[in-house]
């Protein structure tokens, strides 16, 4: 926990000298620095995830299903994920799990890392976010699920802008999630979701938006079927079975509400004349549906995420779109302060069944004899 938390403040600490703009005479300085700070943060979180051993829920999951990859047994993995693990395999000469967790968890972060630099007008805080909601640890979990979430995010900047060259950049938007797909296909329920998040609302939208989730909850057996179509290894297994109350995505659900808020008070400064935070806003409600009308479903926020995590993109763009600096301060101490109590809350809970990401443990001070024996786990 008390690494977790040095490497959280540390790698923030480091974000908060990046701008994006800086004083005249001084740009290419700022550059400079700004490439150095980005290049020890991902340096530092990359590390943290390739030295890591037995840390996350399906880590061991991970390690069976790589050496059926590779010894050509049957997975229900996606072929663009079995494709690199047997090329990294292959190349390293042995079953080399803890090269494919470096390999993942390099990727995942430079990823997230370009979205929030190009996408955000504040990459500080929305690094911050991205460290103490959670999403670079849970991402020690379900590794080819966070490639695929990190390129979903990567993919919408296509649909930010598409005033110019339209078919073009809805091409390379489905062209990127047709590769995630091959990683994780869950991803593909983004191609209509972030379309119609896109799209001008009206209040013909959201009343539609609200009758969809009443439709989901009515016919939630048929939408079960569909989404094991999506998630085929959760078929017969307890987590199917298990009864999910509202109260477990009261959490969440209240994340969202506040995000909602922000944007409601913001509205003119911040999402009138910003296509992209205007698309971000309309996944947030998206979610707020989802996360209601589908707290039974065991796999809601494997579809919830692709919804909300553009929020670390959309918080920062609307504080920084207010123009009284006293009001942008408090709103980013509240936002620090409630991401604060997030993150305590997550390393409360990270040790617990379906999340184990603590303790921390690494392959440093392992005997690489018996890290090479895959039936150890």
């Amino acid at each position: 926990m008390i690494l977790y938390m040095l490497v959280a403040a540390i790698t923030i600490g480091v974000a908060c000298l990046v701008r994006k703009t800086a004083y005249i005479g001084h740009a290419d300085r700022q550059r400079v620095l700004n490439t150095l700070c980005i290049a020890a943060i991902f340096t530092i979180l990359t590390l943290l995830a390739a030295l890591r051993i037995e840390v996350g829920n399906d880590y061991g999951t991970y390690v069976v299903t790589c050496h059926e990859i590779f010894q050509g047994g049957y997975v229900v993995t996606e072929p663009g994920y079995n494709l690199v693990v047997r090329i990294l395999y292959t190349l390293s000469g042995s079953e080399n799990y803890l090269l494919m967790f470096g390999v993942f968890g390099a990727a995942i972060v430079l990823i997230f890392l370009k979205c929030m630099y190009d996408g955000s007008d504040c990459f500080a805080l929305s690094f911050l976010l991205f460290m103490l909601l959670g999403i670079y640890f849970r991402s020690f979990n379900t590794v080819r699920y966070y490639f695929a979430l990190a390129l979903a995010l990567y993919a919408a900047r296509f649909l930010v802008d598409i005033k110019e060259d339209t078919i073009q950049k809805i091409i390379k938007f489905v062209l990127v999630i047709a590769i995630a797909a091959t990683f994780h296909k869950s991803v593909l329920v983004v191609i209509p979701l972030y379309l119609i998040a896109r799209i001008p609302w009206n209040k013909w939208m959201y009343i539609a938006v609200a009758l969809g989730g009443a439709g989901i909850y009515v016919f939630r057996d048929k939408v079960m079927e569909l989404a094991l179509l999506l998630y085929p290894s959760y078929k017969d297994t307890i987590y199917v079975d298990q009864i999910h109350s509202f109260t477990e995505n009261a959490p969440m659900i209240a994340r969202i509400i506040m995000v909602i808020v922000l944007c409601a008070c913001c509205y003119k400064s911040a999402i009138v004349s910003r296509a992209d935070n205007r698309m971000y806003l309309n996944m947030s409600i998206m979610a707020l549906v989802l996360y209601v009308s589908c707290y039974w479903m065991p796999l809601v926020t494997r579809f919830g995420y692709y919804l909300i995590t553009p929020q670390i993109l959309l918080v920062p763009n609307v504080i920084f779109s207010i123009n009284s600096a006293d009001k942008r301060r408090k709103l980013i101490a509240l936002t620090v302060l409630v991401a604060l109590v997030i993150f305590a809350y997550f390393l409360k809970t990270a040790s617990a069944e379906g999340i184990r990401v603590l303790p921390y443990k690494s392959w440093l001070f392992y005997d690489h004899r018996w890290l090479n024996q895959t039936d150890t786990f």
